[in-house]
């Protein structure tokens, strides 16, 4: 295992649009996209607000081959994001696959190129499922069970299951820019994204792959989605009139939850010797990658333990593999999502295996930017890392004030000496991840 693995392609899609310019552009400058939510009416929900992605800057049909067009008609958003977050992650790093050109030779030989792509547990649209279940409402109105089990799911289009998978994100990709290596699909919320890094990043090191497309993308913007993070806890409570791009507040003692946003991000990983052989300049070295379980009393991790000990754990792993000490860490990404109990735990975390050093290291924040896009959330940070990296400059913090103990409050962007960042996560569910990346 001593193959070294450098990012060469970013390729975030977030409310800004698809690629990692849009999104940069935006958090140099501070601007938010969050607004209230359109998809739906959001009226009775207590959070009424989201970072969305306007239709007018993505089309999914524009990004794939004309031989493909077909297919579009059985991607769910999810697989849309996917699509167009590989596209951009695929011509940023100046490769030729199937999906760009498909008379050219491949600049990866496709047995040579895998996918590890993180998504969510995709809800299904609602007018879509709603219409299905309608026949199945007994004579008395109300919906039957027994009946749909018999029949009324017979009443679904014939193709409704292939929408719906969380494997069909990667599927999809691989197909269009013909990724024959190795390929797997993590789904465990936030962390998805950096777990899947880590899975690609050891297919490389071992010689399964020279490249492999890796992240994560997850739509939450959708009745049933939004839901199931309402009745866990975990939005912001805003009406989404004055408030709506100062709702989400990582690490302020005001913070009331976070606010959600579509997107996500794939990244071009590619073994150091493959990308020296075609000239081309890595954003980053990946340099150590660990994941740790925290103990979750209540089955489902909404609140992981206070003390962040696991999400410690995951760090200092990373760091003792890359053989490195906290004082080589000089600016921390982590979740940041703004919801009280994983702020604290992180926070906790962060100042476990930073001691004294945890109030000067700066922190990047992005949801109060692009939102948490929850399955896709690392990637977004993973490439704005990157970016970091390779710009020498940390970008604009917004919206906290109040962060005690961490370089975490409202700051415009400013020039900085950037040799290692640290990528934190935590996740719904408990599982941590943590990535180290050194500037090329």
């Amino acid at each position: 295992m001593s193959r070294r693995v450098v990012i060469t392609g970013l390729g975030p899609i977030t409310a800004f649009g698809a690629g990692i310019d849009p999104l940069w552009e935006a958090m140099c400058e501070g601007r938010s996209a969050i607004r209230r939510l359109q998809a739906f009416d959001p009226g009775g929900f207590s959070c009424q607000v989201a970072a969305e992605l306007p239709p007018e800057a993505f089309s999914v049909k524009k990004v794939v081959p004309k031989s493909y067009r077909k297919a579009t008609k059985v991607m769910c958003r999810d697989i849309e994001l996917a699509i167009g977050a590989a596209h951009a992650a695929v011509i940023d790093a100046g490769l030729i696959t199937k999906g760009i050109d498909g008379e050219a030779e491949p600049t990866i030989p496709p047995q040579r190129f895998g996918c590890h792509i993180g998504a969510g547990l995709i809800a299904a649209d609602v007018d879509e499922l709603a219409t299905a279940l309608m026949t199945s409402r007994g004579s008395d109105g109300q919906f039957d069970l027994a009946h749909w089990g018999r029949q009324g799911m017979q009443n679904l289009t014939p193709l409704w299951l292939l929408k719906y998978l969380p494997n069909m994100l990667a599927c999809h990709v691989t197909i269009v820019h013909d990724c024959r290596g190795p390929s797997n699909t993590i789904t465990c919320c936030e962390a998805s994204s950096a777990l899947s890094l880590g899975e690609s990043m050891r297919v490389i090191e071992r010689g399964a792959a020279d490249a492999c497309l890796s992240g994560g993308a997850e739509y939450k913007l959708n009745p049933m989605a939004y839901l199931r993070q309402h009745f866990a806890g975990r939005l912001a409570k805003t009406n989404g009139e004055a408030d709506a791009a100062t709702a989400a507040r990582p690490f302020d003692p005001t913070a009331t939850g976070t606010v959600l946003g579509e997107g996500g991000g794939i990244l071009v990983l590619e073994a150091a010797d493959s990308a020296a052989q075609r000239g081309a300049k890595p954003y980053a070295e990946v340099e150590a990658f660990a994941a740790t379980q925290s103990f979750c009393p209540d089955t489902v991790g909404l609140e992981p333990p206070a003390d962040g000990e696991s999400i410690a754990d995951a760090a200092h792993l990373a760091l003792d593999q890359a053989k490195l000490t906290a004082a080589d860490i000089d600016a921390i990404v982590p979740f940041g999502s703004s919801i009280p109990s994983v702020d604290a735990a992180e926070a906790a975390a962060i100042r476990s295996v930073f001691g004294d050093r945890a109030s000067s290291v700066p922190i990047v924040t992005t949801v109060p930017n692009a939102g948490n896009c929850a399955a896709g959330n690392g990637a977004v940070g993973l490439c704005v890392a990157a970016r970091c990296l390779r710009e020498q400059k940390l970008p604009a913090r917004l919206n906290t004030t109040s962060a005690e103990g961490l370089d975490a409050n409202a700051c415009p962007s400013r020039g900085a000496m950037l040799n290692r960042i640290l990528i934190i996560t935590t996740s719904q569910g408990g599982q941590n991840a943590a990535v180290v990346l050194r500037k090329a």
